[in-house]
């Protein structure tokens, strides 16, 4: 069975080389051999290394939610235990159920309970740790990369995006705009577990293997193109390579790289602007090449990949991939399937 845990910190590493943060710095930083991370599937981390992991990563960062926007960045099945839940559910209760079975493969800090309401399904965190005891750095971040986790599995569950119909926290947060940006909805102090409350109608949908193929498509298409765009410390292909690899619900907003890269929008379009590109470019850039991918694999219906990159119409995508390639996503499908006929 594989290391869930090494598998996080793997993920971490892989963030926070977005964040152009040394993943050789932060492993010596928190007294771990990066060689053995890579190879050795037996690993395992102190409580010691793994606050000292989040600490640096933070303060590197300079990003004291980088727990939550850790999260919000993780795509569908990046921990490996996401896949092994669908192939075993058919609707996405059964999916939380399985999830929350599944979840001392990943930590052992808390438990995950699914309850219900008359309206609503109740997810809720029950942490393990002594109340009288003040929870090291590590606990409030991991908690808030599993928050917005949870709630990002949802979205790829059913590719929606899912508005929670309450958050609750046990403890109480510093700005709160930020948790509602990410979290879709504020967060209130109360009860003594983390809990995300949605719809109930939610629970019976029907989780459909097309979705799951599409995500490992994309998948395929992020190994094999990852940090691939012009300078790999360059903002704007660390930038790229993030619209690349969460893209599977539509292209994030600038307000939402901004934020997750810790700069406000202003900034952000000024260093781009002084690495000579546009964000507009670099989000067309992602478009075309997905578009592309998608259309050469000949697996989805042009209406569909136009829903898939954000288009609210179809004539948006056609005058877009028209732009791109001089010629419409029909008429370049038609050709690309007479060549490989021949």
């Amino acid at each position: 069975m594989e290391n869930q845990q090494q598998r996080l910190v793997l993920a971490l590493l892989a963030y926070a080389v977005q964040r152009n943060i040394s993943p050789e710095q932060l492993c010596e930083l928190a007294g771990i051999d990066l060689a053995s991370l890579k190879t050795d599937p037996k690993i395992s981390f102190t409580e010691k290394q793994m606050n000292d992991l989040w600490i640096n990563a933070s303060w590197l960062g300079n990003d004291p939610h980088f727990g939550l926007h850790f999260g919000e960045s993780m795509q569908l099945a990046a921990l490996g235990v996401v896949g092994d839940i669908i192939k075993t559910s058919s609707t996405v209760g059964e999916a939380l159920k399985h999830g929350a079975s599944m979840t001392h493969l990943i930590t052992d800090l808390f438990r995950m309970e699914i309850g219900h309401s008359v309206k609503t399904v109740i997810i809720k965190l029950i942490p393990y740790r002594c109340k009288e005891k003040e929870p090291p750095f590590s606990f409030h971040q991991l908690m808030d990369f599993f928050m917005t986790f949870i709630l990002r599995e949802l979205d790829g569950l059913v590719l929606e995006k899912i508005k929670p119909v309450s958050i609750k926290y046990p403890v109480a947060l510093t700005d709160l705009h930020e948790y509602e940006r990410v979290l879709r909805c504020r967060p209130v102090k109360k009860g003594e577990e983390y809990t995300i409350e949605f719809e109930q109608r939610y629970w019976e949908e029907p989780i459909l293997t097309a979705n799951y193929e599409l995500q490992g498509l994309l998948l395929q298409k992020v190994n094999a193109t990852a940090r691939t765009f012009g300078n790999e410390e360059a903002l704007q292909a660390r930038i790229y390579n993030y619209l690349l690899a969460n893209s599977y619900l539509g292209i994030c907003s600038l307000e939402d790289i901004a934020a997750n890269f810790n700069v406000s929008p202003r900034n952000l379009q000024r260093k781009l602007r002084d690495e000579g590109v546009k964000y507009q470019e670099l989000v067309d850039a992602v478009r075309k090449s997905l578009a592309l991918h998608y259309l050469d694999s000949g697996n989805y219906r042009i209406k569909d990949i136009s829903h898939m990159l954000g288009y609210n119409e179809l004539s948006a995508f056609t005058r877009a991939f028209k732009r791109w390639t001089g010629a419409s996503p029909l008429n370049y499908q038609k050709s690309e399937n007479f060549s490989n006929s021949n």
